[in-house]
């Protein structure tokens, strides 16, 4: 083909930079340009293909563009080309920090990175490595103005031999032997565009007795939509020809199929969409793939199950059927099918959490009263599922919150995948993606006033905010969220925000607010008698009031925390709390009273039988008695210690060895 030659003589030749004596800084640039149709996505993977061995990090894939048209934002962008080399990224980080994380990760590898359907240099120069050693193959409708040194390879239409050859693949060399003239006429109907080559061929092969001639007739008497750029008409006509040849059932689950998030179907997708059954669905779907209005995706499957059968609607195709679905079928029964969609993935969501659940539990036997097809053998074909599934479920949440007709549905959805992920990958692995998730859920409360969740959502996100440093953020979203709880008059949601401000503050080192928030936190735990969480603030009230050296009002809180600990017969929290006190005595220059503190924290740790905690206190003991200047006692306590420890260690084996047998 002379596009890929031309391509890899591209690759061959220097660069703007070299030719003047100068290192190359970036990674080359080839640009595939064309239409949708033209064959330019195609013609990216062959030559990726043909280059893999050369890049022995590997070929990193992504879309820039969404089916629907919108351009994917490079945050998103950047967190799947970072997944694929398995690095973390910070939940709730900006387009700057992750596109430098993406450069600083592409630097020490050798990579070749598919940028497909780029919508304009904005979105690809943030990508581009810092390493000459890398590759960018970039496949755009236009030109990429604004990135230096761009390799473009613009896409006509295929000459006419190479058309014939695509259209023989479908019906078979005879026929078009018989009538070569014929093949030719119907190539140039064609623009010579692979994609409407690729109908039009699906559509001879699924008629044995239509001729070439046949197809060239009915195309030439479909009018051209003058509506259309002249480029977009081959294919606009060689899609209609097809879907006008189905049957009405089978047209009016195709336009449905517009609706699939991020334009990837699987038969629970395609069932839910039609409203038919799922060995329904499949049958479809292999029909239209045929027929060239689909094509297959997706990976290896777990335990056997078909987790690869993913379709993916081409994207030369979505806009075509997504104007079909708005001018042949009436809005409520779009929203009806979209329901469809939304509850069963709902279901299947919550299915995938509860192969999670030990045997036996509420969970697990309710997940026994559903239909086998939405039930997963194992946990492992659970988790296969939602990692293969999940930029679609992420797409769908995005799409039901942006549709803003299904609010409760998209709630729905959101909650239980939020579960899913959080009981398949635990919330620290999962919350790049939850973080995303939580911020939709804002959205529609925001939009609903609903303040409660909007409260809740609020914490959830200031929560990953504070965790990964930063704190300014957090602090602005838990006092949002405080006005969220009293205009909901939720007295949960105003003590946990408050609670809160009073962390960022300290996580800031500013004692004094971090104090004062604990304090009106603390005031609200008092009235309604919530005993633990009052002496978790009387607490975080002494730790702040410690780091400010105000030790007279820390040591009056650890005692208060005490007193609660041993109200609610919390006897390990008693000893901590004692413990600390000694601590603040012993920073207030009283080591006598720190010592005797110390002694009563040990004795409650030996009461409650924590053993490691009865042994570090001991070490506590000792390390306070050698300030005291009394050695020997010192030696004493530490060889306790270790005798407390030596029992616990010769316990856990003896345990480990009964769990054995």
């Amino acid at each position: 083909m002379r596009e890929l030659k031309a391509l890899h003589g591209d690759i061959e030749r220097a660069g703007l930079n070299t030719l003047s004596g100068r290192k190359e800084p970036r990674a080359r640039v080839l640009l595939i340009a064309g239409r949708p149709g033209a064959g330019r996505t195609a013609l990216a993977e062959e030559l990726a293909g043909q280059l893999r061995d050369s890049y022995p990090d590997g070929v990193v894939r992504t879309r820039l563009t969404e089916p629907g048209g919108e351009a994917v934002p490079t945050e998103r962008t950047a967190r799947e080309i970072l997944g694929a080399f398995a690095i973390t990224t910070p939940p709730g980080a900006g387009e700057d920090e992750l596109s430098e994380m993406v450069r600083e990760a592409l630097a020490v590898r050798r990579v070749l990175l598919f940028l497909d359907d780029a919508a304009d240099a904005g979105q690809v120069d943030p990508l581009v490595p810092d390493n000459p050693d890398c590759l960018v193959i970039a496949v755009a409708q236009g030109p990429l103005t604004g990135i230096p040194d761009v390799r473009p390879c613009t896409l006509g239409g295929m000459d006419a031999k190479a058309a014939i050859e695509l259209l023989a693949r479908f019906t078979g060399a005879v026929r078009i032997t018989v009538d070569p003239q014929a093949a030719e006429s119907l190539a140039e109907e064609c623009g010579g565009q692979p994609a409407a080559l690729v109908l039009i061929g699906g559509w001879l092969a699924a008629r044995p007795t239509a001729s070439v001639a046949d197809a060239t007739k009915r195309l030439r008497a479909l009018p051209h939509d003058p509506e259309r750029p002249v480029g977009d008409r081959p294919l606009a006509r060689a899609f209609r020809l097809v879907y006008e040849t189905l049957p009405s059932s089978a047209a009016r689950v195709l336009r449905l199929f517009a609706l699939a998030p991020a334009g990837v179907l699987d038969a629970h997708t395609a069932s839910a969409l039609a409203g038919c059954s799922v060995s329904a669905a499949r049958t479809a779907l292999a029909d239209f793939t045929a027929l060239g209005l689909l094509r297959r995706g997706g990976g290896p499957a777990a335990d056997g199950r078909a987790a690869d059968d993913q379709y993916l609607v081409p994207g030369c195709l979505f806009p075509l059927l997504r104007d079909l679905l708005e001018r042949h079928d009436r809005e409520s029964e779009v929203q009806l099918a979209r329901a469809r969609m939304l509850e069963r993935t709902v279901r299947l969501l919550q299915s995938c959490r509860a192969i999670t659940e030990p045997d036996g539990s509420p969970a697990r036997k309710r997940l026994a009263t559903l239909p086998r097809s939405l039930r997963y053998p194992t946990v492992a074909a659970a988790a296969e599922w939602l990692d293969s599934r999940q930029p679609a479920l992420l797409a769908s949440a995005r799409l039901a919150v942006t549709d803003g007709e299904l609010d409760t549905l998209a709630r729905r959805l959101i909650a239980a995948l939020v579960r899913a992920l959080a009981a398949h990958r635990g919330t620290e692995a999962a919350a790049p993606e939850l973080y995303g998730l939580h911020q939709l859920v804002l959205d529609i409360a925001e939009r609903r006033d609903l303040h409660r969740e909007q409260a809740a959502a609020l914490l959830n996100i200031g929560d990953l905010d504070a965790r990964t440093g930063r704190t300014q953020d957090a602090l602005a979203r838990y006092r949002a969220a405080l006005d969220a709880g009293r205009a909901a008059n939720d007295l949960y949601a105003t003590g946990r925000a408050m609670e809160s401000v009073g962390g960022a503050y300290q996580d800031l080192q500013d004692w004094q607010r971090a104090a004062d928030w604990y304090g009106r936190a603390l005031a609200q735990r008092l009235s309604r008698g919530e005993r633990a969480d009052e002496a978790r603030l009387y607490g975080r009230l002494g730790t702040v009031h410690t780091y400010a050296g105000h030790y007279g009002e820390a040591l009056r809180s650890w005692r208060a925390a005490v007193a609660v600990h041993r109200r609610l017969r919390d006897l390990p929290a008693q000893a901590r709390a004692l413990s600390e006190a000694a601590r603040v005595q012993e920073y207030a220059g009283r080591p006598q009273e720190s010592l005797e503190t110390c002694q009563e924290a040990v004795e409650w740790a030996r009461l409650a039988g924590d053993v490691r905690l009865q042994a570090a206190l001991q070490l506590r003991v000792a390390d306070t008695l050698d300030r005291l200047g009394d050695p020997a006692a010192a030696r004493l306590h530490r060889a306790t210690a270790d005798r407390l420890l030596e029992t616990e260690g010769n316990t856990y084996e003896i345990r480990s060895a009964s769990a054995g047998e």
